[in-house]
């Protein structure tokens, strides 16, 4: 077995992934894992950290390694909360304006929404995917103003649906929801839906 098969035999095991350490531990010299990266055979995520696209079954945690600064939102996060039943067709994700990602170019998997650095953080929490991987997701009140805010881009239907199931929920967070609501300007519209929908 060559020390290429190895790595891929690591990363098998390790759900795609491998780090310096482990290859050192396996008998690997690092320069193997920068010519396999130098090669396109594997991806390097940060230092000392490699993946290979093709064997991580993740796709949620791969496009997180893949868009550091991407936080799952919109209908991706409503599947995330178990708002929709509906698995995303697209992932969606919200990053700062003016970040860069090559997942741009990849659109009819992925779609980004752009907002500025001082309220991109705002409401995110981990969360596990169905892999037991944490990502990267808005908190349930943060995903519902993004929805009413995005409405008209989105499956109104599907947006209209969640938010009676968030009303539904116990222990929703009113207070908080209404609170978002006025950082992101949907306050009233906030307002409206749980008077109709309560």
């Amino acid at each position: 077995m060559t020390k290429r098969d190895l790595v891929k035999e690591i990363m098998c095991k390790n759900n795609g992934l491998i780090t310096s350490q482990q290859a050192v531990s396996a008998g690997i010299d690092n320069k193997i894992l920068q010519r396999m990266h130098k090669s396109g055979e594997i991806e390097r995520i940060k230092h000392g950290v490699y993946m290979d696209p093709d064997q991580l079954e993740d796709e949620y945690l791969l496009a997180q390694l893949r868009c550091k600064k991407g936080i799952f939102s919109h209908e991706t996060a409503l599947f995330f909360h178990d708002l929709t039943d509906r698995t995303p067709f697209q992932m969606m994700l919200t990053i700062p304006s003016g970040y860069n990602t090559r997942l741009i170019k990849e659109r009819n998997k992925y779609r980004f929404f752009y907002i500025s650095e001082e309220l991109h953080s705002i409401g995110m929490i981990t969360m596990r995917t169905p892999y037991g991987n944490e990502v990267n997701v808005y908190d349930k009140e943060r995903t519902i103003c993004d929805c009413i805010k995005k409405k008209k881009h989105l499956d109104s239907d599907l947006v209209v649906e969640a938010i009676k199931q968030y009303v539904r929920t116990p222990g929703a967070d009113y207070a908080k929801l209404l609170k978002y609501g006025d950082v992101f300007s949907v306050r009233n519209k906030i307002r409206q839906y749980i008077e109709v929908l309560s």
